[in-house]
């Protein structure tokens, strides 16, 4: 028997590709499952991307390329998060990363150690906690309130800062909530990070996905946060890229060489071709995104009525990303019993709320990518559990 490193006994987990694999399991015994388990966009990239990626395999781009991601990527990225952040960003600040995970795990791997504190919102994306523990480092919830939105308590998230604490994560729209955190709020936040000398992680995965009038703000706009703050974004959630694996970041100076080195010692670089195919995912047509996000508010909006027709059970009407986190504590059940109970008798496949940290204890998340026929029978398969 062989022992492996006591560190990996503090690596956490994804909880949605567990239920996923129930729910394959499942229908390999011949049960029907309607699956609202996965993060992922339910529509197929658009074909000018596909195109893209043929044209840079016959091109030949089928070799190593920079470990920081290709130039002409890069250059595309800094234009385009130019526009979004309202500021100039340089190529130079850009890296490119298997997926947007590389970004959270790397700037965690630079940062954090024993003895280290690290705050992350919960509910919030278990990959925060499941890392920053892995480092060795203090995970500090930063609890997200129901009755503020789903957002942090200011004064609360003060009270968390030590003199240990080094690194702040923010992420706007957010995972599971479906919340935004609103300017003022993002603006006091912002204060607390320069007071208390922190570098904030913003994970802006989701800033193409907001309903009604709201604008992305990144707080990487305020005073004093360019030079401390690390910008997560990527191409699976706006492009329905998820399988292409493509993420990246932007950095402040003093991480770039750090992250860079980080990405030549495990992955070397990102797959060439995919990354020539993404610059027409920002440089071409947005109509895609356009279509899913009008595709999106209908869907929204029927899960959410339908969700608050169930007994016990209240839904805040998301206002980014495509999930619903509704409250279930009126059932009786708590938030695994009734991710059981939808899974094996229902035949609805969810997450329970604790999947994204305890204070997700007496809410589940159910995501709306999925056709509104199938969303729409999943409400009636739910109620009947009720």
């Amino acid at each position: 028997m062989f022992d492996l490193a006591k560190r990996q006994s503090n690596l956490g987990t994804e909880t949605a590709f567990e239920v996923l694999a129930k729910a394959k399991d499942l229908e390999r015994q011949g049960k029907s499952i309607i699956h609202l388990e996965i993060g992922e966009p339910d529509f197929d990239t658009p074909e000018h991307i596909i195109d893209a990626a043929k044209k840079a395999l016959d091109d030949g781009f089928t070799h190593y390329g920079p470990s920081a991601g290709q130039i002409e990527l890069r250059e595309s990225i800094a234009k385009h998060q130019s526009q979004r952040q309202g500021y100039k960003v340089n190529s130079e600040n850009i890296v490119v990363t298997p997926g947007a995970k590389p970004i959270m795990s790397f700037t965690i791997m630079a940062l954090i150690e024993k003895g280290v504190e690290a705050i992350y919102p919960n509910p919030g994306f278990p990959i925060y906690q499941s890392m920053i523990e892995y480092m060795g480092g203090k995970s500090v919830p930063m609890k997200l309130e129901e009755n503020k939105g789903y957002n942090a308590d200011i004064k609360g998230l003060e009270s968390l800062i030590t003199d240990r604490t080094k690194l702040l994560i923010v992420n706007s729209p957010n995972n599971p909530c479906g919340s935004i955190i609103p300017e003022s709020d993002l603006e006091q936040i912002a204060s607390l990070a320069v007071k208390n000398d922190l570098i904030v992680l913003s994970d802006e995965i989701y800033k193409d996905m907001y309903y009604g009038d709201y604008d992305h703000i990144s707080i990487s706009k305020f005073p004093g946060m360019r030079d401390r703050t690390v910008i997560l974004d990527g191409f699976s959630k706006s492009y329905a890229m998820t399988g292409w694996r493509l993420g990246y970041g932007v950095f402040p100076d003093f991480l770039v060489d750090e992250i860079t080195r980080l990405m030549t010692n495990i992955n070397s670089c990102t797959n060439v071709f995919s990354q020539m195919a993404a610059i027409s995912a920002l440089e071409g047509s947005q109509d895609s995104v356009d279509a899913m996000m009008k595709e999106f508010t209908f869907r929204r909006d029927l899960v959410v009525d339908g969700l608050n027709s169930l007994d016990g059970v209240t839904c805040q009407t998301p206002k980014g990303a495509f999930y619903a986190f509704p409250n279930i504590s009126g059932t009786g059940m708590t938030s695994k019993e009734f991710e059981h109970a939808a899974l094996y008798d229902a035949g609805v496949a969810l997450l329970s709320g604790t999947s994204f940290g305890k204070y997700g204890d007496g809410y589940i998340r159910v995501s709306f990518a999925n056709s509104r026929e199938n969303l729409s029978e999943a409400i009636s398969r739910l109620r009947k559990i009720l």
